[in-house]
């Protein structure tokens, strides 16, 4: 097993699964601090201090490895839609979306050599419209329960997607192509970091045998 480069602050698993893509060998820590927008805090203002106090709060229980944070929040009519609360609250935030575009902002922070580097990366995502039937069939998944926005592109959600202005990884919550933005900041290369997965021949190959 590699050493780690880098300790995750988030229980995402759609973001460690981004890192594994990409080769990238981390740990993860959840951080635990509170998530909720303050009163009046923009979409965006939100996005980078969660994941700033997610980075900060894993950084200060010591360690040398570097720490990312993130965190997503999907924003309509300058409303915050974070996790939804119940398969109702799901509901209400479909309805918001059906039929119209919302943005998506995800926050990326990193501590490391002692600062702390920050940024935030939005995209465009654009629904069809939803009847009250698809929105119960969706909701009842169980897709929309640990998601920001109550949906997931890169899955059941998709059904509903019309187009994403911007990067699909920055709505699935981990903008990887920002990445290497934050380590420069800090004077650091995330090229040195990354180990790239190479795919098995299984994996190479559809299930007939032909190369994709």
């Amino acid at each position: 097993m590699r050493e780690p480069r880098l300790i995750l602050a988030s229980g995402s698993p759609r973001r460690r699964q981004l890192l594994e893509l990409i080769g990238l060998d981390h740990v993860v820590v959840t951080s635990g601090v509170d998530e909720s927008p303050l009163p009046g805090e923009s979409a965006v203002h939100f996005a980078v201090r969660a994941a700033s106090d997610k980075a900060l709060a894993v950084a200060d229980r010591g360690g040398s490895l570097p720490v990312l944070g993130a965190d997503t929040v999907v924003e309509v009519d300058g409303l915050l839609l974070g996790k939804p609360t119940s398969d109702e609250d799901a509901k209400s935030m479909l309805r918001a979306l059906s039929g119209r575009a919302h943005r998506v902002h995800t926050g990326l922070a990193l501590a490391a050599a002692g600062g702390l580097a920050s940024l935030v990366d939005t995209a465009t995502v654009h629904f069809l419209p939803m009847t009250a039937a698809q929105i119960s069939w969706y909701v009842a998944t169980g897709e929309p329960a640990d998601k920001a926005g109550a949906y997931a592109v890169q899955g059941c959600g998709g059904l509903f997607v019309r187009a994403v202005e911007g990067s699909p990884m920055t709505v699935v919550g981990l903008p990887v192509h920002r990445l290497a933005e934050l380590w420069k900041e800090l004077g650091l290369s995330l090229w040195d970091d990354l180990t790239p997965r190479i795919p098995s021949k299984s994996e190479a190959t559809t299930s007939n045998g032909t190369p994709y």
